[in-house]
């Protein structure tokens, strides 16, 4: 099976517990250290077999094949998908079973990481996961006062909640670029400044 590594937990000695994001499951592995495994890291996606014991509760990670990704040495790229990966963990840890969204949504980001700027990918992946969940504010009345939003800048905290400037005392971001980003899932009319903006917020928790 195939999945997205979205957390290592180092146990005794070099051993890992490893999470991956799979179609339909979210699967801790054990996997043991060894000089004859393949290196892994976070925001790799692989192709994996799962052992069960008796002696554990815990599955074992074995058969490892890194599926590698063409802008993999561009350290810049990998740093920024790391990142956004690691966001996936503290969102999803808790979930017992997954919907196929939550792998594709991964897995056709990292189709696009190197075709666009890598935070315009991660930010209108947010969308997707934030309409996906009902958790996208359309209405923008202010997440803050409650008020609605009439200006025709809207700042945004995290979750993409919807504030006034005033009231957040943050970045303003344009609102036609911003209905645009909410309608149709692109940055498109979004400027660098508001795109790193929006990055920030997105690295505070999905």
């Amino acid at each position: 099976m195939q999945g997205y590594i979205i957390n290592l937990n180092k146990v005794k000695d070099e051993d890992l517990i490893v999470t991956i994001v799979t179609k339909g499951s979210l699967d801790n592995l054990y996997r043991f250290y060894g000089a004859r495994h393949g290196v892994i890291n976070l925001g790799f996606k692989i192709d994996y077999e799962k052992e069960s014991s008796a002696k554990s509760t815990i599955s074992r990670l074995k058969d490892v094949i890194h599926i590698g990704f063409k802008w993999i040495n561009d350290y810049k790229l990998l740093r920024l998908w790391q990142d956004f990966i690691a966001l996936f963990h503290k969102h999803l840890m808790d979930a017992e079973e997954l919907d196929d969204f939550y792998f594709e949504l991964i897995d056709n980001a990292s189709q696009q990481w190197d075709k666009q700027n890598p935070k315009r990918v991660a930010i209108e992946s947010y969308v997707k996961l934030l309409e996906n969940e009902g958790r996208l504010h359309k209405d923008l009345d202010c997440f803050l006062c409650s008020l609605p939003i009439q200006d025709k800048e809207i700042s945004l905290v995290r979750a993409f909640l919807p504030t006034h400037k005033a009231c957040s005392h943050t970045l303003g971001i344009n609102k036609e670029a911003l209905m645009e980003l909410f309608k149709n899932k692109s940055s498109i009319f979004l400027n660098d400044k508001e795109v790193d903006r929006l990055w920030y917020v997105l690295l505070e928790g999905l």
